[in-house]
């Protein structure tokens, strides 16, 4: 049975779980016309569909546990998934990074740290979670709007002169 809990200072080497990769098979393309943001989904041809590993992170507990807090996904003591949420100045709490190990997506794992997101954004005070993610991140991107967040803005110079060049930033909030 998985278990969601808040990783504290006695646990903090569990904030550095390893990066998976991640299918990319398409892009979110969002609009927004007449106030209103809406998205379309644009599918990659078999032939050019492949997978994309961000690097691993190494987080320093110490330096980020005065902003942010960390919730994590075990099986058996082991922690399978990751979640960081970070203080801010505005009404939503940030969503800093979620991620899965490969063979516990689709299981719910993801959306049980969102629940638990929600739940310390409430105690916080805070309105609701935001958080970023890659355009060409197509699970990702349609994970957050069928876990009910809602596309609030789009970046498109975000990754100018970088690698990931050609890539955009879709900002999605959730109100709790």
């Amino acid at each position: 049975m998985i278990e969601i809990k808040i990783i504290d200072r006695a646990h903090k080497q569990d904030i550095n779980i390893k990066n998976e990769p991640f299918d990319l098979w398409g892009y979110m393309r969002p609009s927004f016309v007449n106030g209103e943001w809406s998205d379309t989904v644009q599918k990659l041809p078999a032939e050019v569909v492949g997978e994309q590993c961000f690097p691993d992170e190494n987080y320093d507990y110490e330096e980020m546990a005065e902003n942010s807090i960390f919730v994590g996904a075990y099986d058996d003591g082991h922690c399978i998934g990751l979640a960081i949420y970070q203080e801010g100045f505005f009404k939503h709490m940030y969503l800093y990074d979620l991620k899965v190990n490969r063979s516990y997506r689709k299981q719910g794992v993801a959306a049980a740290l969102i629940e638990k997101g929600k739940e310390i954004a409430k105690q916080k005070g805070y309105c609701g979670l935001y958080t970023q993610g890659q355009d060409n991140n197509l699970s990702a991107c349609l994970f957050y709007i069928h876990t009910g967040f809602r596309i609030g803005g789009f970046n498109t110079d975000v990754y100018k002169w970088t690698k990931q060049e050609g890539k955009s930033d879709i900002w999605f909030y959730l109100d709790i």
